[in-house]
């Protein structure tokens, strides 16, 4: 009897050293519309590939929605809730504030949806296939997308405001930000990689591209050419500046040559504990899209409410 006792509190204790994300992807499919909406990511895809067609900026757009919704209390679409008289969503936070875009891409595919399968896919499965789409639309690698997400039916502004990493992080401040939503290092050097599209904006790098010292010279003079040091905020340049449009490893490349846009960005290249793994995605694009793919898989894991929890939205941007 006290060997069986003991075993049973072995086996809980064992499964309280379960990672989370391997728990809540146990609860999700990526079949699990199959049956109920057979056509959700068809639909899908089709609406990202046209968006990006259109403008190939919102390719990293969508990518990063997803990004700033799982990392605020999970991937639940909370960042998609808009501001109304008794409500206060995420949107307005600093990191996001006149910066995360493509909600008029989120919002559309809802509305096909909804007219095709009503009230069965969720906006935040919407958010990780169009994520995942994305990427492959501007010539990354693909990842089996897990369904089942529900939408929350609340937003965390201190959240969005405390838990998405500022781009002036030091190296020691990128790990710790991503360790506490339980990425290793490397996880968070290969996502860091989404880096290679999208563009930031004059005042978000204003300081690197003046005052910086490991930054190629020829490089900041040329930021400094569109980013002055007193007006232009809302410039934009990109983030890779060698394939703006392309999902490669470009970005390693340009870290290696010291032409990071972001403080964060080459902090990865900085004589720390990242430099040779950036070494290796510069020189090794299969193996940086492949650790990107898992990296995605993991973060689409982040706190998913699923069963009965939260709701699924008939519109994106409020509750039901």
């Amino acid at each position: 009897m006290a060997s069986s006792y003991s075993l049973i509190i072995s086996l809980s204790f064992s499964m309280l050293l379960i990672p989370v994300e391997v728990c809540f992807a146990q609860l999700l499919s990526p079949t699990f519309y199959d049956t109920s909406c057979p056509t959700a990511l068809s639909t899908i895809k089709t609406a990202v590939d046209a968006a990006v067609a259109a403008e190939a900026r919102m390719g990293a757009s969508l990518l990063r929605l997803h990004f700033h919704d799982c990392f605020v209390n999970g991937c639940d679409a909370s960042i998609l809730l808009v501001d109304n008289a008794t409500f206060t969503g995420e949107q307005t936070a600093p990191p996001n504030n006149n910066s995360v875009r493509g909600f008029e891409v989120i919002n559309s595919i809802k509305s096909q949806l909804e007219s095709i399968c009503p009230s069965v896919v969720s906006c935040a499965d919407i958010l990780a296939v169009a994520a995942r789409d994305s990427v492959v639309s501007l010539g990354g690698a693909s990842w089996t997308v897990q369904l089942g997400r529900r939408d929350s039916t609340t937003a965390n502004l201190t959240g969005a405001n405390t838990d998405l990493p500022s781009p002036s992080l030091n190296l020691t401040d990128l790990i710790t930000a991503f360790a506490n939503k339980g990425f290793t290092t490397g996880e968070m050097a290969a996502l860091s990689g989404s880096h290679t599209i999208g563009q930031a904006r004059c005042s978000v790098f204003r300081d690197r591209i003046y005052n910086e010292t490991n930054i190629n010279s020829t490089y900041a003079a040329s930021l400094q050419a569109n980013c002055p040091r007193s007006d232009g905020d809302d410039n934009l340049s990109p983030l890779d500046t060698t394939t703006p449009n392309v999902f490669d490893n470009a970005y390693f490349t340009n870290l290696l040559n010291m032409k990071g846009l972001l403080h964060s960005d080459q902090q990865l290249f900085s004589n720390g504990s990242t430099d040779s793994l950036v070494t290796t995605y510069s020189t090794n694009a299969a193996t940086f899209l492949t650790d990107f793919a898992n990296a995605m898989v993991k973060m689409g894991n982040l706190s998913p409410l699923t069963g009965t929890s939260g709701e699924i939205r008939t519109n994106c941007s409020r509750v039901n």
